[in-house]
C-alpha cells in the first residue's frame, strides 16, 4: 500500500553520488520466469478416495512463489484442464496494474489448450502470501500454493533470522470432485449447510488418522528458532492452530509486520496468512501440530488437521492427547485475539520507513460502504447476496469493457447502492465508484449463520473495528485508529460487524469479494472501479501486448490491437444512494 508522500528532494540534493550508486544497486530487481502446467491429476489421493486433484507441474500444493520486493514474475501458465482458467494472486497488489489479477471482471480466461503469461511485480510488498485459481469453484480441486515476499537486504527485519522457514498451507477439503461439488451449489441444502469434510496441513492428511500414511512434518534442531507461514487456503473452515508444549510468536500478517506477541494457538481465517516464530526449545521427540476447525462443533478428530513438528535425531512418536484450543465457539476469544493484532509502528516494512509514519488517527474519509452479507433465492436458485444483490458475471470482463467500451452495453456503474439494501433481491453487475486517492471505510455486516470473510484486491486495508449485532455511526467511538493492522483479508464474525479503512490510490477495476468458496461462487462480491482520467502509463499501466480476448471482443484475433474508445471525461457520477444516516437506520 503506498501512502501520501513528503517531498525530500532537498534532502536528496545533498547526498553524495558514491550514495547513489549504493542505492541504485540496493533497490535491483529481478526478472523471474516460470512455466507453469495446470493439470487434472487422479493419481493424486490426498484425502484417501478417487477425486480429480488441481496439480502445478505435477505438484500439489502448486510450487512455491518465493521473491523479493520488487522482483517482476513472468508466469506462464498453460491450461491442459478441461474448462477455463484463471489464477489469482491473493494480496499481491498489482500496483497500477489490474490488469494481471486473474479474476474474471479483469481478465479473460485461459482455455483449455491454451497459455498466457502473467506479468506483475511484488511493488513495494513483503509478507505471506498464497495464490489459487478464481473461476468455476476449482480452489476446491488444488491449484493453489504459497507467495514468499523477503525483504530487500538495506531493509532491516524487526526479529532475528530464523534458521529455517516453512510454508504451512492448511485447508478445509472435500472427499469429492470439485466439479460435483460445485454441481451440487444449486440445492440449498448444499449450497447453504454443506461442510467439508477433513483439513489438510500442505495437501496430506491428519497423523494417525486411518487410513492416511502420507502426513505433514517439520523438521526442527533443538535450541533453534524457525518461522512458519501459515495461510488458510480452504474454502468455508476458519480454524485454530497451535503445536503441543510449544508457543508462537506472531510476527507478521499479509504483508505487515506486527506487535510481536506470544500465542499458545492462532485463529486463522479463511484466505488469511500469518508468520509466526516458534523455538524448538523441548525435550528432543516428535510433537502434535493441530489445526481445529471453528464455529463447528468438530468432535470427531477425523475433521482435523494434524501434523508433526519433528526433532532432529528423535525416534520418540508424538504421543498424549492433543493439544486443546479454546473453544470452537468462543468468540470473545477469537476477537480479543483479533483485536490484539497490531501494527508495529517502529519498524520498516518495504520500505526504510517505519510502517507507522503514516497512520489514520487523523484522516478525512471520502466514502463510507455498508455491505450486508446475506442470502437469498433468486429463481429458484441458492445465493448468496450484498446489499440484496448477488454478482453476476459478464461475459466480457469489466476492466476490458472499460478500457474499450467506457463500460457501455457491459455494466452502469453506481447502479446498486453500496450503503443500503435493494427493495428485492436480484441478480446483477454490481461495480461502485472509488474514490481516486480517497479514504474509504468499508463496513462488513455479516447477516449470516456462519463465518465470513472479506477481501479487497488491489490495496492492504486498516483493519479498524470488530463489533457484535448492527453497525451504527456510533460504533465508530470503538475504533482503534492508533495502531491497526494493515492486511487484505478481514474476518466476520456471524451476526457481527467488521470495519476497514482503505486509501485508494491505485487505479483500476478492483474485486471486493468473501473468501468463503461457495459464497463467492453464488454472487457475494463487487467490483471497485478507482479511475485516474490521466492518460500518463505512469498513473495506470495500458492494456499488455498478450492481452486475451474474449465477450464483445471475441471477433477480434487474439492479439489484435483494439483503440480504446474516445475518452469519457471525468468518471461517471454515482447515482444517489440513501445517506449513512437512513441506511445506517
Amino acid at each position: 500500500m503506498a501512502w501520501p508522500s513528503v517531498d525530500r528532494r532537498p534532502w536528496l540534493i545533498i547526498v553524495p553520488a558514491t550514495l547513489f550508486i549504493f542505492f541504485a544497486l540496493a533497490v535491483s530487481a529481478e526478472d523471474i520466469f516460470l512455466d507453469w502446467h495446470v493439470t487434472l491429476d487422479t493419481s493424486i489421493k490426498p484425502a484417501s478416495v478417487d477425486q480429480p486433484v488441481i496439480a502445478i507441474n505435477g505438484q500439489f500444493p502448486g510450487p512455491l512463489i518465493n521473491g523479493t520486493t520488487n522482483d517482476m514474475f513472468h508466469v506462464n501458465v498453460f491450461n491442459e484442464m478441461d474448462e477455463p482458467l484463471l489464477i489469482t494472486w491473493n494480496g499481491i497488489q498489482q500496483r497500477l496494474n489490474s490488469w494481471q489479477d486473474g479474476v474474471s471482471g479483469t481478465n479473460c480466461p485461459i482455455l483449455p489448450g491454451n497459455n498466457w503469461t502473467y506479468v506483475f511485480q511484488f511493488k513495494d510488498q513483503i509478507g505471506t502470501f498464497s495464490y489459487f485459481p478464481s473461476l468455476s469453484f476449482q480452489k476446491a480441486g488444488g491449484a493453489f500454493g504459497a507467495i514468499r515476499v523477503n525483504n530487500r537486504p538495506v531493509i532491516q527485519v524487526p526479529f532475528r533470522k530464523p534458521e529455517a522457514e516453512f510454508d504451512l498451507l492448511i485447508g478445509d477439503w472435500y472427499e469429492r470432485s470439485y466439479k460435483e461439488v460445485r454441481s451440487l451449489m444449486s440445492t440449498k441444502s448444499m449450497a447453504y449447510n454443506s461442510t467439508p469434510d477433513k483439513i489438510l496441513m500442505n495437501g496430506k492428511g491428519a497423523y494417525l488418522v486411518p487410513p492416511t500414511e502420507i502426513h505433514e512434518s517439520l523438521n526442527v534442531t533443538k535450541g533453534k528458532t524457525y518461522r512458519i507461514r501459515i495461510s488458510n487456503v480452504g474454502t468455508a473452515w476458519s480454524f485454530n492452530f497451535r503445536i503441543q508444549n510449544h508457543r508462537m510468536v506472531l510476527v507478521e500478517t499479509e504483508g505487515s509486520y506486527t506487535n510481536q506477541i506470544t500465542l499458545d494457538s492462532l485463529d486463522v481465517h479463511v484466505g488469511q496468512s500469518y508468520s509466526v516464530l516458534v523455538t524448538a526449545d523441548q525435550t528432543v521427540s516428535d510433537y502434535y501440530m493441530v489445526a481445529s476447525p471453528k464455529m463447528f462443533n468438530a468432535t470427531d478428530v477425523n475433521k482435523f488437521g494434524i501434523g508433526v513438528l519433528h526433532y532432529d535425531n528423535s525416534t520418540t512418536p508424538a504421543s498424549g492427547s492433543l493439544p486443546t484450543g479454546p473453544d470452537p465457539f468462543d468468540r470473545e476469544f477469537s476477537i480479543n485475539q483479533a483485536k490484539s493484532i497490531r501494527w508495529n509502528l517502529t519498524t520498516g516494512a518495504a520500505r526504510p520507513n517505519p510502517q507507522g509514519s503514516f497512520n489514520v488517527h487523523n484522516v478525512t474519509l471520502s466514502q463510507t460502504f455498508i455491505l450486508h452479507a446475506s442470502i437469498a433465492e433468486i429463481f429458484g436458485l441458492p445465493q448468496f447476496t450484498v446489499n440484496n444483490v448477488s454478482y453476476l458475471a459478464p461475459d466480457t470482463p469489466l476492466k476490458l469493457a472499460d478500457q474499450f467500451l467506457n463500460g457501455s452495453g457491459i455494466y452502469d456503474l453506481d447502479k446498486f447502492s453500496t450503503n443500503s439494501s435493494n427493495v428485492e433481491s436480484v441478480r446483477g453487475v454490481f461495480v461502485a465508484t472509488g474514490t481516486h486517492k480517497g479514504w474509504i471505510e468499508l463496513v462488513f455486516q455479516n447477516d449470516l449463520e456462519d463465518m465470513d470473510a472479506w477481501h479487497l484486491d488491489g490495496f492492504g486495508f486498516f483493519v479498524v473495528g470488530f463489533g457484535t449485532g448492527k453497525w451504527k455511526p456510533e460504533s465508530r467511538s470503538s475504533y482503534n485508529l492508533y495502531d491497526p493492522v494493515v492486511r487484505s483479508t478481514v474476518q466476520v464474525y456471524p451476526g457481527g460487524w467488521s470495519a476497514v479503512y482503505a486509501y485508494l490510490d491505485n487505479p483500476g477495476m478492483w474485486n471486493l469479494r468473501s473468501q468463503h468458496l461457495k459464497n463467492w461462487y453464488l454472487g457475494e462480491e463487487l467490483y471497485v472501479r478507482v479511475y485516474d482520467a490521466d492518460p500518463n502509463p505512469a498513473k495506470e499501466r495500458p492494456p499488455p501486448s498478450n492481452l486475451l480476448l474474449c465477450g464483445a471482443f471475441a471477433p477480434f484475433a487474439p492479439g489484435a490491437p483494439l483503440a480504446p474508445s474516445p475518452p469519457a471525461g471525468p468518471p461517471p457520477k454515482p447515482s444517489k444512494a440513501p445517506s449513512l444516516q437512513t441506511a445506517a437506520g
